[in-house]
């Protein structure tokens, strides 16, 4: 089952810009894309969102522009950059990436309306103060990606059943993600019976040291954290996972579609242009306080059924019967 909704709630109107300003809105309304991470690995999630701002009557290049902005995973570069599409007066601010990209454009304006795409409750991260009606310029989506990283260690022992070791990976410059990730994974593997290792990686290159590591220490199983750089590596862990044998589990359906053995959690991609249409919304002159935070309400078990034979896994009928997709 491939089909995911996410609620979408609407409303509102405008801020009013100086009369120039306003008068190059109208003419092309600019949005402000800023991201944690490289533009690597994000065209099919970039592809989501532009259908998303079409669906919502905008087709970059013609009707908007949108003005990118990529941290290249260096969190110390958000803020500065926030500050950059500030100056350049946008009509909106999308920020994805994680919530360190929200919580950038947060700071850097109090006026310009923003919509930030982030996995865990934008209200513990103090984006917003109430979900059905976020006071100041912010609203967004919620993925409950973080929230679900226990389940998804769940799912993961019932592939692995006689797992007793479990490596975690996390990416340390994603502080606030990994904080939540460290406080409720090793939790739930205690519960579980599992003992847990943590790995730290935030470039390419220590994500193949972590793998080595791995290597030398044999855990039964792999968790991946639900950071944002960490989902977007998706070939290079599902290689390098198959290498060393480990069965991994992530948080969104691109990592099975590239020969990973299972993700639990939104459809990506649905995320994405639930995400542009919200910023649509806004071009059309919602204003963020009338735009309740969206909040991920379907959850998709993806399977890849070649990977797990590969690894030597018998997945029981019981869990395949819970999958929403199982690939061959």
């Amino acid at each position: 089952m491939k089909r995911r909704e996410f609620i979408s709630l609407l409303g509102g109107a405008a801020a009013a810009w100086p009369t120039g300003a306003w008068a190059q809105q109208q003419a092309m309304p600019m949005i402000g894309f800023l991201d944690s991470r490289s533009s690597a690995a994000m065209t099919s999630r970039l592809a989501a969102f532009r259908q998303g701002l079409k669906e919502a009557g905008f087709v970059e290049g013609e009707n908007v522009k949108v003005e990118y902005r990529w941290a290249e995973n260096k969190a110390d570069h958000l803020s500065e950059m926030a500050a950059e599409l500030v100056r350049l007066r946008p009509a909106v601010i999308v920020t994805t990436g994680g919530s360190s990209a929200a919580l950038a454009a947060q700071a850097a304006t109090t006026t310009i309306p923003v919509v930030f795409l982030v996995g865990e409750d934008p209200t513990r991260l103090g984006l917003v103060t109430s979900l059905t009606r976020p006071s100041g310029n912010l609203t967004g989506i919620n993925l409950f990606a973080n929230e679900l990283e226990p389940k998804r260690l769940e799912l993961l022992r019932q592939l692995v059943p006689h797992a007793t070791r479990v490596a975690i990976l996390v990416n340390p410059v994603d502080a606030r993600n990994t904080e939540t990730t460290l406080r409720d994974v090793p939790a739930a593997a205690r519960t579980m019976g599992l003992q847990s290792q943590i790995y730290r990686a935030s470039t390419t290159r220590e994500i193949a040291d972590a793998f080595t590591a791995m290597g030398q220490e044999r855990p039964d199983a792999l968790f991946i954290g639900a950071a944002a750089f960490l989902n977007i590596r998706n070939v290079q862990l599902a290689q390098l996972a198959a290498f060393h044998r480990l069965p991994a589990a992530y948080s969104f359906r691109e990592a099975p579609e590239v020969g990973g053995l299972m993700s639990y959690g939104p459809n990506i991609s649905e995320a994405y242009r639930q995400w542009a249409v919200y910023a649509g919304r806004i071009l059309k002159g919602a204003k963020p306080i009338d735009l309740p935070v969206m909040q991920a309400s379907k959850f998709e078990l993806i399977l890849n059924l070649t990977t797990a034979r590969l690894l030597g896994l018998s997945i029981s009928p019981g869990v395949l019967a819970l999958a929403d997709e199982v690939i061959e």
